[in-house]
Formats: structure tokens, C-alpha cells, sequence
């Protein structure tokens, strides 16, 4: 394949909307390079510069105009998209693709050029012209200072997950989300929100020692809390480019950390109550298969690998069982004293979610 290398292209001088303008945390033009690197792009350049080190070799090259914000799935779609030879594939303004073996005439023309459209003016008679299809969830023009906050809006609903259960995403991700707006130009880390929902998680499991109503409820809203703002340091981290596998594996063992003291303390506090062990075993079950579990997922769920086959009955069925809306659930339980209740589903459903994730890895292995 041939080199890659992104540009972004210089803004007009009396542009509507600097790239040095902020969005979420980072200027639009730090934004891009980041987006540009986690694409996986060989050379990133803030300016379109001489061809370097390239000569005469083939290259694949991206530019953007300066007031685009850009997912990197979709620039990394750029880059590994088939292409035909010394074409110029435009999309609107905001894009120009092209895999040419003389990458010198195009960053020469680009020097002069503000958008896609100009260069291809530029390079006009040199390179065959074609569009390139838009793609509104992959890039987002800003064209003035009112699209600052819909782009920031836009970037937000892409951090939601396919996969969420029907209340993380239209409750606590709503939540969560508007938290993340307000913390991103903050000196809050995405670690350091990570620590945050930890304490709150571990703090929410001693009111489950007790059997009245209104305690459990208190810690079950504390549960809830946990995991709306346990929502924030991924989102902090993917909108600022911050992700990090030790960030990952303490979120995700920050999390099984809580589930254990919780229910721990539904298991001591119900076993209190009814002055016997059962519910002891109950809890020892529910905590050990959700360890094992947590064990079973851990490096695909740290390097972003789906859990389960995709597009299986079994990923669709381990995808529910792995989603939060179980805690609401606790809530509606705790509401009536009877929080403890969930460790005889916890007892009985994990095992059969470890089971899951046992038979699509044999499944995946066997191919």
C-alpha cells in the first residue's frame, strides 16, 4: 500500500472560524492531528510543507480543511479505502483524497488552497476529478461560531455505545454526557474521574448491611451515581484522545471492585436479617462468577475487541446480560428492602454470561 500522510490545509486568513478555536477540550487543529494519528496515518502535518522524504513514491494523502472535526474510524476509512491512481476524490469543501506517485505537485498547490474545493481548482487538467461521498457522521464542517456547540454535540452522541441497554443510553448516558461537556476544560483527568466513581461506588455498599427501605434506596441511588459518572472517564478519554490501557484496566477492575462490595454487603446484610448462611452462599456465588467473568472479558474488553461473536444470537444475549440497566433493578428492589434479592439473579445469570463468553471464544478458535 502507499504511504499515507494527512495534511490539514491553511485556513483563510479572515476565516469565520480559526483552527485555534477550542471544541471540547482541544483546538479544532490539535483535534484533527490527534484523530489523524489514532487513524493510523503514517506523517501527520499541520501545514502542507514539501513532499519530504516521499520522492517518487506512491502516497496516499488526506487533506482537510482546517474547520472540520473528524472521527477517526472515518479517516481511517480514508486511508485503507480502494482508490483509483492520480484521481482526486472530493467530498464537498471539507475533504480531498487522493494516491498519487507525485506527491510534490499536490502539496505545492495545497499551499495556496483553504479547502477541497480550491484545490481541486488548483490541480485542475493535472488530476482526474471525483467526488467522494459524504459522510455526515464522520465529519462535521464548523463554518462559524454557531456550530461550535452543535459540533460538540455531535461529538458527544458519538461517544454512545451500540451496545448500551435501553436506560444507560437515554438516562444515565444523557447524564453522563452533559457532566463530560462541563469536565473537559477542566484539569479533571479521565483517570482521576475513574477514582471519583470508585469512591462513590465503595461507598455505596455499607447501606446495603441494612434492611430498612430508606437506607438501601440511599445506597442504591450512590450505586447509580457510581455508574453515571463511571461513564465520564471513558468519555473523557476518548473526546481528548487520553485513552490508555492502564486508564482501561483501571476503570474496568475499578468497577469489579465495586460490585464485590456490593454485593458482599447485600450477602452480610441479608444473612443478618434472616439469621443464616444460605444467603452467604448466594453471595459467594454472585461475586465469583462475576470475577470469573470479569477474568474472561478483561483483554478483549481492554483492547476494545467485541465480546462474544458478532452478529451471534450468543453476542446479542451476552451483550444484554453485560449492560447497567440491572441497576435499576437494585433500586426498585432496594425500595422495599429487599436489594439483596438481586444476588439470587446475579447468582444464576452470571454463570450462565460466563458460559456465554466461554462457548463464543471455543467458537472463535474452532474456525
Amino acid at each position: 500500500m502507499a504511504e499515507s500522510l494527512f495534511v490539514v490545509l491553511p485556513s483563510r486568513a479572515r476565516a469565520a472560524v480559526a483552527p485555534d478555536t477550542m471544541l471540547a477540550g482541544l483546538t479544532l487543529r490539535r483535534r484533527m492531528m490527534l484523530a489523524a494519528e489514532r487513524a493510523g496515518f503514517a506523517e501527520v502535518r499541520d501545514t502542507p510543507g514539501a513532499a519530504g522524504d516521499g520522492g517518487a513514491r506512491p502516497r496516499r494523502i488526506v487533506l482537510l480543511a482546517a474547520n472540520v472535526v473528524v472521527q477517526p474510524a472515518w479517516l481511517h476509512a480514508l486511508l485503507v479505502a480502494p482508490l483509483a491512481p492520480e484521481t482526486l476524490h472530493v467530498d464537498g469543501a471539507a475533504v480531498a483524497v487522493v494516491e498519487t506517485a507525485d506527491p510534490a505537485r499536490v502539496l505545492a498547490a495545497a499551499t495556496r488552497c483553504s479547502d477541497a474545493t480550491d484545490l481541486a481548482a488548483a490541480l485542475e487538467g493535472g488530476l482526474r476529478p471525483a467526488p467522494l461521498p459524504a459522510d455526515e457522521a464522520g465529519r462535521f464542517p464548523v463554518r462559524s461560531a454557531a456550530d461550535i456547540a452543535p459540533a460538540e454535540r455531535w461529538l458527544l452522541r458519538s461517544l454512545i455505545k451500540p451496545t448500551e441497554g435501553f436506560m444507560s443510553r437515554h438516562v444515565e448516558r444523557r447524564i453522563s454526557l452533559a457532566v463530560t461537556r462541563r469536565l473537559v476544560s477542566t484539569p479533571i483527568t479521565p483517570n482521576a474521574m475513574t477514582l471519583i466513581s470508585l469512591t462513590i461506588g465503595l461507598a455505596s455498599s455499607p447501606f446495603f448491611l441494612s434492611s430498612a427501605p430508606s437506607l438501601q434506596l440511599a445506597g442504591a441511588f450512590l450505586f447509580l451515581l457510581h455508574s453515571i459518572l463511571d461513564g465520564c472517564d471513558g468519555e473523557l478519554a476518548r473526546l481528548t484522545f487520553r485513552e490508555s490501557r492502564a486508564g482501561a484496566l483501571l476503570d474496568f477492575w475499578g468497577d469489579n471492585a465495586v460490585h464485590v462490595a456490593v454485593f458482599g454487603c447485600m450477602a452480610l446484610g441479608w444473612s443478618r436479617a434472616a439469621d443464616s448462611w444460605w444467603p452467604l452462599l448466594a453471595g459467594a456465588v454472585a461475586i465469583a462468577s462475576s470475577l470469573g467473568a470479569a477474568a474472561t472479558v478483561s483483554r478483549r474488553f481492554v483492547s476494545k475487541q467485541p465480546v462474544g461473536a458478532a452478529g451471534s444470537a450468543a453476542a446479542r444475549l451476552t451483550d444484554a446480560l453485560a449492560n447497567r440497566d440491572f441497576i435499576y433493578v437494585v433500586v426498585l428492589l432496594a425500595a422495599f428492602g429487599r436489594a439483596a434479592w438481586f444476588l439470587v439473579i446475579a447468582a444464576l445469570g452470571t454463570p450462565v454470561f460466563v458460559l456465554l463468553l466461554l462457548l463464543g471464544g471455543a467458537a472463535r478458535r474452532s474456525r
